[in-house]
C-alpha cells in the first residue's frame, strides 16, 4: 500500500495513485484502465454486490446498524468496529474496501482488475 495521504475536513485518507485520483475525493480511474475488486479469500469470490459482501460478513459475526440512513453500516459486538459503506455500491471506493480488510484479517483483500 503506497500512496500520499492527505488531510481534509478532518479525516486523513490514503490517496493510493495521486495521478489517477484528485485530492478533493472524486474518483477517476487511472490511465491503465484497473480498478479494485474486493475479494473474500476463502473462497476467491469476487465482491459483487452488497447482497454477497452482507452474507459475507454476517458469517464473521457483523450485523447491520441502523444510525444512518444514508449508510450501509456493519457493527460486530465483540469490539469497538464500525463499518460505514455508502448506499449505493458502485460508489464503494478502495478506501472502503480497505476499511473492510483491515478489520477482517486474512478473510478479504483488495486487487487490482
Amino acid at each position: 500500500m503506497s500512496g500520499v495521504w492527505v488531510f481534509k475536513n478532518g479525516v486523513v485518507r490514503l490517496v493510493e495513485n495521486p495521478n489517477s485520483e484528485s485530492l478533493d475525493g472524486s474518483f477517476r480511474q487511472g490511465l491503465s484502465g484497473k480498478r479494485k475488486v474486493l475479494v473474500h479469500t476463502p473462497s476467491n469470490e469476487i465482491i459483487t454486490s452488497y447482497a454477497v459482501l452482507e452474507s459475507k460478513l454476517y458469517a464473521l459475526g457483523w450485523e447491520r446498524y441502523y444510525d444512518d440512513p444514508d449508510l450501509l453500516q456493519f457493527h460486530k459486538r465483540s469490539t469497538v468496529h464500525l463499518i460505514s459503506l455508502p448506499k449505493d455500491f458502485h460508489k464503494l471506493k478502495s478506501i472502503h474496501m480497505y476499511d473492510i480488510v483491515v478489520k477482517n484479517k486474512n478473510l478479504f483483500e483488495v486487487r487490482d482488475m
